[in-house]
């Protein structure tokens, strides 16, 4: 499909050479892809692409355009006065939030190792999580937890956080015609734009995320993880003793929404990130409990730097949104959604009922592209820019 779009897009000036981008993995306990978007693989072969060329690739690939002013991965020309605020930042701004990052992180490390001390984790089903702690070390976890998110948000410039409830009062009237059916979401379904979504949402509701398995091994970070109750991602096993990445997070859902002290998790469905305009095909691992989600649109208005990281190094993207002086963050968070009993017995309508929904009140664009789509697009990238 868009591999021979590719190949006829490549072959108007260059020889074709066959691009196989990996297949996207569906489920959540599906095994996926590791390898870096934007580094260079050396076993792997495309033609690069001419620069006059790079408009009509942006076109077919608009979901993971950067429209900044620092330009495609971060690596346009930049006008003198751009220049001389990004010096002035490296050596006055940078050095401080950095500073302040990384007590705030050891900070928040220490009281949870002191929280978890003398407990025993949850372990089943090759997870292991501190989440289903109760008492004193919860409350303390989970609000120093949101605080100290909040705080880290501040020292990278989000100052301050707008956040909208469109149509809050349809909350009550969509419960009150669930018989005998608990009111709270059994998830958080949001769109992917960048890793400050998860600061964000740790900062609002404190909830699980699905993960790496390399996260829970991660200093500091890993201990984290595991006090958020992460579920870690890990190849499917065929032993009996496992149900799958997909299963515990359906059973996790399940749990969040007939429990109001169960920790609930956030599911990011699109699998990947976008450039905050529009919103990939959902995954339909979030869907299969038949329970109610709350949908939560993120948007990151900008001048300058995108915040959305898509078509950057991570390297790259840390150093010039440390640079910025000011960043910003806009949140909708729309009523509880019910399903129907057509939804509840069709994941994928649930799904797409969802999609519709959050791009309709997000004023986001309905895309048909994902993953595979998107390493297509950054294999062009670096063969456009290695030929630079």
């Amino acid at each position: 499909m868009m591999e021979t779009e590719m190949k006829e897009f490549e072959s108007k000036k260059h020889p074709v050479v066959e691009l196989k981008p990996p297949e996207e993995p569906r489920g959540e306990g599906s095994s996926k892809d590791e390898r870096p978007l934007l580094k260079s693989d050396s076993s792997a072969s495309y033609s690069p692409i001419a620069p006059e060329d790079l408009q009509e690739l942006e076109k077919k690939f608009a979901a993971f355009v950067r429209r900044d002013v620092y330009g495609t991965m971060g690596r346009g020309e930049l006008a003198m006065s751009e220049k001389l605020l990004l010096g002035f930042a490296l050596v006055t701004l940078v050095p401080i939030r950095v500073v302040v990052g990384i007590v705030i992180a050891i900070l928040y490390y220490v009281i949870c190792r002191f929280c978890t001390i003398f407990s025993v984790p949850c372990r089943e089903d090759g997870q292991e999580d501190y989440a289903h702690i109760s008492g004193w070390r919860r409350v303390v976890i989970v609000r120093l937890g949101r605080f100290l998110s909040r705080a880290m948000l501040f020292t990278l410039g989000f100052y301050w956080i707008n956040e909208s409830f469109p149509n809050s009062d349809a909350v009550e009237n969509q419960s009150n015609e669930q018989s005998g059916e608990p009111k709270q979401p059994g998830a958080i379904i949001s769109n992917h734009i960048s890793y400050l979504d998860i600061l964000y949402h740790m900062s609002s509701s404190f909830p699980s995320f699905v993960a790496k398995r390399s996260v829970s091994k991660l200093p500091l970070i890993g201990l984290i993880s595991k006090c958020l109750g992460c579920v870690y991602v890990q190849r499917e096993s065929k032993s009996s003793d496992f149900k799958g990445v997909s299963g515990i997070v359906t059973e996790r859902v399940k749990e969040a929404h007939q429990n109001k002290f169960a920790p609930m998790i956030m599911l990011f469905p699109e699998g990947t990130t976008t450039n905050g305009d529009f919103l990939l095909p959902f995954r339909t691992g979030a869907f299969l409990s038949k329970s109610p989600v709350l949908p939560v649109i993120l948007r990151y208005p900008y001048r300058r730097f995108s915040p959305a990281w898509d078509s950057i190094t991570g390297v790259r993207h840390m150093i010039l949104l440390l640079c910025q002086f000011v960043n910003h963050i806009e949140v909708t968070k729309l009523p509880v959604y019910y399903p129907s009993e057509q939804e509840k017995e069709d994941p994928k309508l649930y799904a797409n009922n969802v999609r519709k929904l959050m791009a309709s009140e997000g004023n986001l664009i309905l895309s048909d592209i994902g993953l595979a789509e998107k390493r297509i697009y950054h294999a062009a990238l670096n063969g456009l820019f290695c030929q630079s």
